[in-house]
């Protein structure tokens, strides 16, 4: 679709007329917008099910798991409060997890047959945690460090899955170590143009990649599998412009991946499949599409992609006995997600 992001704000805009009493804009980087709920009104954002007081409530896991909510979670267009509304839910009983796990399963990797735990932000812990494997100091669950939006335990605990949820995106973000100035802590990049050398990047990461001068690890568990042909063809480090994020849930997988912890491994993003702009956010890099990424690293993490529009359709389909009949009339009103004719 062209131009998702502009149809996602109106549509948003038009949802919260019917749907939110209040109609006063809130704010969002000193600016008011009718898409933007006023901050303390952010639980009008959330499907009912999981709001303050109910048996599966949102609002309380955060509380108990010490989780940082995104700092818009005011805004109805945030993929955040998006991942909570379409894949929280389906943690909290085991009806939930086992449609899950099914959709899983046939979606994203024929490994999963249960789900045992889904969390939010998620992250190991001990020699595992992204301080330890990528570097990555000073940060928490949904703050200053690589943690997915869910962390999905299945076969038992043998197997994980780290899933990065997109919504209304334009990329995966540039490389935040490719900024001339900096503090103390990060200095600037003395050459940001090294970047442009994927292949000398990968080959001597200590010299050629500033975040190395920041301490981070990213490269140590993603050079070694990485495929030298495919990395060849790049026009600069996959990290660079626009595939900073998915590049950092690589890493992680692959560290996470090699400890042995885990039967498998798998890095997967959720997608609306209406957002062609993120899909092909890559192309500068020479990656046509995202599914392409999966052929760029070669390591025991997997990856894998799969869209909203196939997670909800798969619910309509497999809801035999209605049980999620309120939650699909919601992600229909609310996101578009109606079945396609």
């Amino acid at each position: 679709m062209k131009n998702f992001d502009r149809w996602m704000t109106d549509h948003q805009t038009a949802w919260r007329k019917t749907n939110i009493i209040s109609q006063e804009h809130g704010q969002q980087n000193g600016k008011r917008y009718p898409w933007i709920l006023p901050r303390d009104l952010w639980e009008e954002g959330l499907w009912p099910g999981i709001r303050s007081g109910t048996k599966n409530s949102l609002p309380q896991y955060l509380a108990d798991h010490a989780v940082q909510k995104h700092g818009g979670v005011h805004n109805l267009k945030s993929s955040w409060m998006q991942c909570a509304n379409l894949y929280f839910p389906f943690g909290g009983s085991p009806e939930g997890r086992s449609i899950l796990s099914r959709f899983l399963h046939e979606h994203l990797s024929d490994q999963v047959q249960t789900l045992d735990s889904l969390e939010l932000e998620y992250a190991e812990e001990g020699k595992l945690h992204p301080s330890a494997l990528l570097g990555e100091t000073g940060g928490s669950r949904g703050s200053g460090q690589t943690s997915p939006d869910l962390g999905l335990l299945v076969n038992g605990g043998r197997g994980l899955i780290l899933l990065e949820n997109k919504l209304v995106e334009h990329s995966f973000y540039p490389c935040s170590a490719r900024r001339t100035t900096g503090s103390t802590a990060k200095p600037g990049n003395p050459d940001p143009g090294r970047c442009l050398q994927a292949t000398a990047v990968a080959g001597a990461p200590s010299s050629q990649c500033h975040q190395t001068v920041w301490g981070r690890r990213y490269w140590e568990h993603l050079a070694p599998v990485v495929d030298s042909d495919r990395l060849s063809e790049l026009n600069h480090c996959p990290a660079a412009y626009s595939g900073y994020q998915l590049f950092r849930q690589q890493a992680l997988a692959e560290g996470i991946a090699a400890s042995g912890k885990y039967d498998f491994v798998v890095s997967g993003v959720a997608v609306d499949d209406r957002n062609d702009t993120l899909d092909t956010s890559l192309n500068r890099t020479g990656i046509a599409t995202l599914r392409e990424w999966s052929g760029l690293f070669k390591g025991k993490a997997g990856f894998s992609v799969f869209t909203h529009q196939e997670w909800v359709e798969w619910v309509r389909t497999h809801d035999t006995n209605g049980q999620w009949a309120d939650w699909l009339a919601y992600v229909e009103a609310r996101y578009g997600y109606f079945a396609q004719p």
